[in-house]
């Protein structure tokens, strides 16, 4: 064979591979509102950019019929390629070759190319499409899994790892992209679930569908396993690209610095405060009127709204915001906020990105349901996130920091680098009207005029209590500052601390509380 013959037979071969599992199979994908793993890749990367790997890998199987089935590329898609110039690292499912089962050559694929983004220290984005593990390969498939587990743990703090469910997630599958960082879901395409629908008819007798049990809405609004949530995949793949020019492409480095610009003039925190401590506003707001060109990328929107937490940039460079949000259960942390915000804070750590807390919050929620919950255990996340963190951390106290609440959220006794607060901080035990009710209960139920003696003494404790001076008089807060100065303060703070070295005792890891 000459070396023209050579060439077309590789032209050919290419093209059959490439065509995964042939026409029929590409028009049902796509009559399902879902692209094919090769579409879906070139809508992510920069044009051109693709080098694909392991093209004509074939599964390994040989029991059931299988020694003489086609597969081409044993349903999954690997290689390298750029977003906004930047290299990354990809595989996606293909759902049009067996369902995208996944076998051993299949997950031989995947792991090879996570290898391949842990030795260059560039992000990984895995697609997930695919029916579970392949029944025929018996323990196999289960080994194959195993190993892609074991490195996304390795991955994990090392390089961002993230994951879009795009079709089915089941099983055992759907554990890698528990352990990734961010999650990506498209409404009714996405599918997340240990056992299915039919499993749990077999074993309780309830009726349930695919999209009530696990699907986009469910596991952004309610379970949080889900971080960034889209109605359809070019808005998917559009807030994934978002997503990673705000992101270093590994712990090694700092996230790249972009042209400062200043927050949009309809971003006034004098507007957005309402005059009434008790009245809620949009912290978002506040958020947008100290970043750069007011832009604000969410993280778990949709979930444990009573804290905000994502990404924006101050002077250029990118910071992660942590805010309590008054709109949702007056800003109190409870056992889902406090995971999403332990969560958030170790990301930033781990990839240098300074972490900004804006505090406004009445405490941890009471009740008998989080007891039995048990936020302790999971406020105490927060605890040890801040602790541990050695990123620059700056606190802004806007209006409400009571109880542990205030100690919690980065406050200078968990070694914040710097703490400014408000005129209307308010820096508390508890509220006043409680702490009246205790402190002067005597006088009150013996005045004449109890309800009147009541107001009084809640006057008297904010006069000596709630208020920032308190707390500045002992150095627990930097500065008290006016508002408008809160951009200004923040980004002195940052170039003040950008090159923040701090130790921890020797050890081989500590022990939070999961």
């Amino acid at each position: 064979m000459n070396r023209k013959d050579k060439s077309e037979n590789l032209n050919e071969r290419k093209e059959q591979a490439m065509h995964g599992g042939g026409e029929r199979a590409i028009d049902k994908q796509h009559a399902m509102g879902k692209l094919t793993a090769r579409e879906r890749i070139n809508k992510l990367l920069d044009e051109e950019s693709f080098h694909e790997y392991d093209l004509f890998i074939q599964h390994d199987a040989r029991e059931f019929n299988m020694a003489n089935k086609e597969m081409p590329g044993d349903g999954v898609v690997i290689g390298t390629g750029t977003v906004a110039g930047r290299p990354i690292a990809i595989f996606a499912q293909d759902f049009t070759v067996a369902g995208g089962s996944l076998g051993l050559m299949h997950a031989r694929k995947i792991t090879k190319i996570m290898d391949y983004a842990m030795n260059m220290r560039i992000p990984l984005v895995g697609i997930n499409d695919s029916g579970g593990a392949r029944i025929q390969e018996g323990v196999n498939a289960l080994a194959g899994y195993g190993e892609i587990f074991f490195r996304n743990t390795m991955a994990s703090g090392v390089i961002p790892q993230i994951s879009v469910i795009l079709g089915p997630c089941a099983g055992g599958a759907v554990y890698s992209p528990a352990l990734t960082d961010f999650v990506f879901v498209v409404e009714n395409v996405s599918k997340m679930f240990i056992t299915g629908p039919e499993v749990i008819k077999t074993v309780l007798g309830e009726e349930i569908s695919m999209e009530d049990l696990g699907g986009a809405r469910v596991h952004s609004e309610i379970t949080g396993n889900a971080h960034i949530y889209s109605q359809n995949e070019d808005e998917c793949f559009s807030k994934i690209k978002q997503l990673l020019v705000l992101l270093p492409d590994s712990n090694a480095e700092k996230a790249a610095t972009v042209a400062v610009k200043n927050p949009k003039p309809e971003y006034s925190i004098k507007k957005i405060m309402p005059v009434n401590s008790n009245e809620p506003y949009d912290v978002r707001e506040v958020i947008r009127a100290i970043s750069d060109d007011s832009c604000f990328y969410e993280i778990q929107e949709l979930w444990a709204g009573n804290i905000v937490v994502g990404f924006g940039r101050l002077e250029g460079n990118t910071v992660g915001f942590i805010a309590n949000q008054p709109l949702v259960l007056a800003g109190v942390l409870d056992c889902d906020s406090a995971d999403k915000a332990a969560r958030f804070i170790r990301f930033c750590d781990a990839f240098n990105i300074p972490i900004i807390t804006l505090e406004d919050l009445p405490g941890y929620l009471p009740g008998v349901d989080q007891e039995h919950a048990g936020v302790i255990r999971h406020g105490a996340k927060v605890l040890y996130a801040y602790s541990e963190a050695t990123v620059p951390r700056i606190t802004v106290i806007l209006r409400k920091a009571y109880g542990g609440g205030y100690i919690a959220m980065n406050s200078r006794h968990l070694q914040a680098d710097f703490v400014f607060a408000w005129p209307t901080a308010e820096i508390a035990v508890m509220g006043p009207e409680g702490a009246a009710n205790i402190i002067f209960r005597k006088e009150i139920t013996e005045a004449t005029n109890p309800d009147e003696m009541r107001k009084q003494k809640v006057e008297e404790y904010k006069e000596k209590f709630a208020n920032p001076y308190v707390a500045a008089g002992r150095g627990y807060v930097d500065a008290v500052i006016e508002p408008a100065q809160t951009r200004e303060y923040v980004l002195h703070a940052l170039s003040i601390a950008k090159n923040k070295t701090v130790e921890h005792p020797a050890k081989k890891h500590g022990i939070p509380p999961f």
